[in-house]
């Protein structure tokens, strides 16, 4: 890299500085809008004793499931874990720490890490589980629980086209918890399908701007799909 350019050649030089416990966050929702040449990297590095925050956890097999195979993952903050066994079977043995968090609060934990708010109130998950232990006071007449922000020492994300400055287009649904996952990293690797020059992309529809990565890989995604469902001929 030199200069505002950021854009690296190696998934080692994009991962460089990950180490054993660090926390990372990472975009995408199911398999749609993953990084996962960047995830594949953490794999090969053989990282491990990470706290891993994401919607879900892959599948068995592909996405961030892969890093369960060698329990890679300490702990793991995410909304949804209901397509990988293996995930399962560790959290049962308590060989993983699992922290569920309503989905629309884990986005909001992301965003107020990346503006520097250290916590807010919602009134998602009063009264239930989700807010044992947690302080609570009332606005208005109705109750909220306090949530604290989420940020990490990497996070790594995945988007369409992206300029050597970083400047990046999610497309449709693939961009997910990615534009909020960029923010709230200590180190921010995006992995995008394109790489364009600079002044290439229009300003008006850059959903997250440079300022916020650090280091850009441009990849090659499997995009799978998580379940395919066909209709019977008639």
């Amino acid at each position: 890299m030199a200069g505002f350019n950021k854009v690296v050649s190696s998934y080692e030089e994009a991962m460089a500085g990950l180490q054993n416990n660090m926390t990372v966050i990472a975009g995408g929702f199911g398999l749609c809008g993953i990084p996962e040449g960047l995830i594949a990297q953490i794999k090969k590095m053989g990282t491990n004793g990470l706290t891993v925050v994401s919607n879900n956890c892959g599948v068995d097999g592909f996405g961030l499931g892969i890093l369960l195979e060698d329990k890679q993952i300490k702990k793991m903050i995410s909304s949804y874990v209901g397509e990988n066994a293996l995930f399962e079977q560790q959290l049962l043995n308590g060989e993983l720490e699992v922290e569920l968090t309503p989905q629309g609060t884990l986005a909001e934990k992301m965003r107020a890490g990346g503006a520097g708010i250290p916590a807010f109130f919602t009134a998602t998950g009063y009264g239930t589980p989700v807010g044992e232990g947690k302080e609570s006071r009332n606005f208005n007449g109705r109750d909220y629980i306090m949530e604290e922000a989420i940020t990490a020492d990497f996070a790594i994300v995945k988007a369409w086209k992206a300029d050597k400055f970083g400047n990046c287009i999610y497309r449709h649904t693939a961009m997910n918890f990615n534009p909020m996952a960029a923010t709230a990293g200590k180190i921010t690797v995006l992995e995008v399908e394109e790489i364009v020059d600079v002044g290439e992309l229009e300003p008006s529809q850059i959903h997250t701007p440079g300022i916020y990565i650090d280091r850009v890989i441009q990849g090659n995604f499997e995009k799978r799909i998580e379940r395919l469902v066909t209709s019977k001929g008639a």
